[in-house]
């Protein structure tokens, strides 16, 4: 919908929100804002009311017809989305939040008034900018700040750097804090720095060390800044202090042909050496369940040290960082794989970023980002531990004899040929030859050769190779797709929540109350969570509306038992685990299905749905007190099933912690090994 053609609704409504947000918040200093006390206390019961009647407003004009669609009132919708999140999580403001609130109002305000008159002024201004989009994760409207430097050209592509923040207490403030930091209004340019690239601050939805949904905030901030500004693809950079680096390292390395140089300044690399460090009141991890420590090598960064031979990093460190062993383990693995860290120390600093360690790492990188990216490179040394992230310029692996095992494979091209030593722990990839020399004629892997077709008019396809009985062969173009693990639907549980997906609650008569009574449970407990920490309402549907496009476009995660959630009913024939009314067999044990409750994750078996995934039962495995402690421990819990035993709420009808029986990860077949 054009920005011109607006409803006469909407008009009105924005300019009844206009005048009362202009009336009712002037943006006083803290001289001119009588009553409010420095210190943080509960709302008064008439600032509460303000503030809510502002906001209803501002959320009429966003609804209101003609208004445009979701993905064009973002820029203006993510300042109401904060201050609704600030009233429903927070119970006492200080001066300088409620100060920031009727900011937002304010904010909010004047965007949908410009909006109106089909203007975009904060499109156009150098200097810091926030800006928002809609999430495909769950739809929410998620913020990320923007630094346009003084001299940038819309004509012209332009490197952009991608900096991770730090860590911070999730609290309903997070995103009107986030935001005020990068708006200067949408007026004249403020005092925009002098620098040769645009500077991206995603929020990650707050604080999971970019981890999950985290992860994918990162990519579709980056998305929508392309979208707007003209981005030179092969100069992007991206860089942290703290969780950032952490963030660094872990997106980094395991997406290393989407960056041209990572610059981590202090951030952990692993999970149980971090958790170890001498810091009150850091929860020591400790020795794990066999499927936990699994779970780990999807995570941990140190784990892909390899990949740093692919896409090169500037890392800096405080000498006197209390942190610092986490790059020493860094630079060992670097190290054991044959490579050598770029680390930078600042002698005598703590955990801070030191200005002069800053200005050689960003010297440095620069050089990295003015080379850019190698979209073909003739070598290449590739390491993953899941399908998840499988894939590094032109190479894509499709499949593994064993997730959460080392995979390797190392390849170079010589004269024309492919050389390719025999793959470690895979069994099926592919590669891109349309990016490849075209002198390319041949593959060698290990010990088998395989000639490539040629065609002289059209550009070379990509190619799958496939081990069988220890020899690798060319994949038939019209082979149907592996019914296994592959990209994208390799669990664990916790994956499903990355990519677009829906609960469903069951409305049916169940089978066993007490389960079904506990499913509900745990879907109103992942509801609050989602919305807390993952800033977001939870997409949910009863079972009776689910459409043929949801079953096609999203991730299923249904909650009930066979009888009481129909979706679950006709899936079940079809699920790896045996469910009847008296019995639940699943992890080769059998247990009374009146007192458990099974949950797990699989390609969706229902007509339409093979793209995504199946969940029964489960949000994501770890649970508030995790997400509200550290970021280190959002691992996850169940791997890719688990047998629940059903237990009695608590006084107020509340779930109580899980009673985990067994757990675990299916095979590369999706059933038990």
């Amino acid at each position: 919908m054009s920005l011109h053609r607006r409803g006469s609704w909407f008009a009105i409504a924005v300019i009844v929100l206009a005048g009362v947000a202009s009336s009712v918040f002037s943006r006083p200093s803290p001289a001119q804002s009588p009553g409010l006390r420095p210190d943080p206390q509960p709302l008064t019961a008439e600032r509460r009311q303000t503030l809510e009647t502002a906001l209803r407003t501002l959320n009429d004009s966003l609804d209101a017809p003609g208004g445009g669609l979701p993905e064009e009132l973002a820029d203006a919708a993510i300042f109401a989305k904060g201050v609704a999140w600030a009233l429903r999580h927070d119970r006492e403001f200080s001066a300088d939040d409620v100060r920031q609130l009727e900011w937002a109002l304010d904010r909010g305000a004047e965007r949908m008034a410009a909006l109106a008159q089909g203007r975009r002024p904060w499109g156009d201004r150098r200097g810091k900018v926030v800006l928002g989009y809609v999430s495909q994760v769950d739809g929410s409207r998620q913020p990320y700040g923007l630094i346009v430097p003084k001299h940038h050209d819309p004509q012209q592509v332009m490197r952009l750097d991608v900096v991770l923040h730090g860590s911070s207490r999730p609290v309903g403030m997070s995103e009107v804090r986030f935001m005020a930091r990068f708006d200067e209004g949408d007026g004249a340019d403020g005092d925009p720095p002098d620098a040769p690239f645009i500077e991206l601050h995603p929020l990650g939805r707050v604080e999971n060390c970019y981890r999950w949904s985290g992860e994918t905030d990162v990519f579709e901030a980056i998305e929508d800044v392309c979208r707007r500004y003209r981005i030179d693809r092969d100069r992007i950079v991206l860089r942290g202090m703290s969780m950032g680096a952490s963030g660094t390292w872990h997106l980094g390395l395991k997406h290393p042909d989407r960056f041209a140089a990572l610059g981590p300044y202090c951030g952990y690399v692993d999970t149980h050496r971090f958790s170890e460090t001498p810091i009150p009141g850091f929860i020591k991890v400790g020795p794990l369940p066999a499927h936990q420590e699994l779970g780990l090598h999807m995570l941990d960064s140190v784990d892909y040290a390899a990949n740093a031979g692919v896409v090169p990093a500037v890392a800096c460190m405080g000498g006197e960082d209390v942190f610092f062993q986490a790059h020493v383990l860094m630079e060992a693995a670097m190290r054991r794989e044959g490579l050598e860290m770029v680390n930078l120390i600042s002698p005598g600093t703590g955990h801070v970023v030191d200005p002069v360690t800053h200005a050689e790492q960003m010297r440095r990188i620069a050089t990295h980002a003015d080379r850019g990216l190698k979209d073909a490179p003739l070598e290449l040394r590739f390491v993953t531990w899941t399908l998840k992230y499988g894939r590094c310029h032109w190479l894509q692996v499709l499949g593994l004899d064993r997730h959460y095992t080392r995979a390797e494979i190392v390849a170079s091209v010589r004269g024309n040929s492919l050389e390719i030593a025999e793959p470690l722990n895979i069994n099926r990839f592919s590669i891109d030859f349309a990016v490849l020399p075209p002198t390319v004629e041949t593959v060698r892997i290990g010990a088998t050769e395989v000639t490539v077709p040629r065609s002289d008019s059209a550009p070379r396809s990509p190619l799958v190779f496939q081990r069988q009985r220890q020899t690798w062969s060319v994949a038939p173009a019209e082979a149907p797709v592996e019914p296994g693990k592959r990209p994208g639907l390799q669990g664990p549980i916790d994956d499903a929540f990355t990519t677009p997906f829906l609960c469903v609650r069951g409305t049916g008569l169940p089978w066993n109350r007490a389960v079904h009574d506990h499913a509900i449970r745990s879907l109103d407990r992942f509801a609050e969570e989602w919305d807390r920490y993952f800033r977001g309402d939870l997409p949910i549907k009863d079972d009776t509306a689910v459409t043929d496009e949801d079953v096609r476009s999203r991730n299923l995660i249904l909650f009930g038992d066979p009888g009481s959630n129909s979706l679950l009913a006709q899936a079940l024939p079809r699920l790896p685990l045996e469910w009847t009314k008296e019995t639940l067999r699943l992890g080769g044990h059998a247990h009374p299905a009146p007192g458990h409750m099974p949950a797990l994750i699989v390609p969706n078996p229902l007509s339409g749905g093979a793209d995504h995934y199946l969940v029964l039962n489960s949000g994501h495995t770890f649970r508030g007190s995790d997400l509200g402690a550290f970021n280190y421990l959002l691992f996850p819990r169940w791997g890719d099933w688990a047998v629940v035993e059903v237990v009695p709420p608590g006084p107020a009808q509340e779930l109580p912690p899980d009673r985990v029986l067994d757990a675990g990860f299916f095979n590369e077949q999706w059933r038990f090994p």
